[in-house]
């Protein structure tokens, strides 16, 4: 029971023990720790605004990534639509350039064409006109054997030379 009634001895000891341990505390210990605590608290604090930088740096950085997404985009869809437009003139300029090749090769078939029927033409009508001598000198030879037939004949041939031209 000695401890829960103390002394007065008792007590005075352990106040100038306590009052030499705050004195030794306050005098060598605490400023270190309240040094250390502020430096912590400090450090903390730095910590807090560095981190509230980098919040707003990311924001920044976020809203420039967007900017540059949608600056992309727009690149891109660009290039899509220019591309397209060449694609399509160079098909309508292929399809004009095949258009213009195949109405040369028409054309040149139909000269062509035009040319080989003439050809058959003057053919036909040079064999024609052979053949039509050759029975015309035969029918000549067996109609002319009499002079009176031949005048007849030559005076016919006249008339219709004169109404042909």
């Amino acid at each position: 029971m000695e401890l829960v009634k103390p002394d007065v001895g008792l007590i005075f000891w352990m106040t100038v023990s306590f009052g030499i341990l705050l004195y030794i505390l306050s005098r060598f210990a605490w400023p270190v720790i309240m040094k250390a605590l502020r430096e912590r608290e400090q450090k903390i604090s730095e910590a807090l605004e560095s981190a509230a930088r980098a919040r707003d740096e990311m924001a920044r950085l976020k809203a420039e990534n967007e900017l540059i997404l949608m600056q992309a985009r727009q690149e891109r869809e660009a290039m899509i639509a220019s591309a397209r437009k060449t694609a399509e003139k160079i098909v309508e300029e292929s399809r004009q350039r095949a258009q213009k090749e195949y109405d040369a090769i028409l054309a040149a078939a139909k000269v062509d064409i035009e040319n080989a029927k003439q050809a058959a033409l003057i053919e036909l009508k040079n064999s024609i006109g052979s053949l039509s001598v050759e029975i015309a000198e035969k029918i000549l030879r067996a109609k002319l054997s009499e002079e009176e037939k031949q005048s007849e004949l030559i005076r016919k041939l006249v008339e219709e030379a004169q109404i042909n031209h």
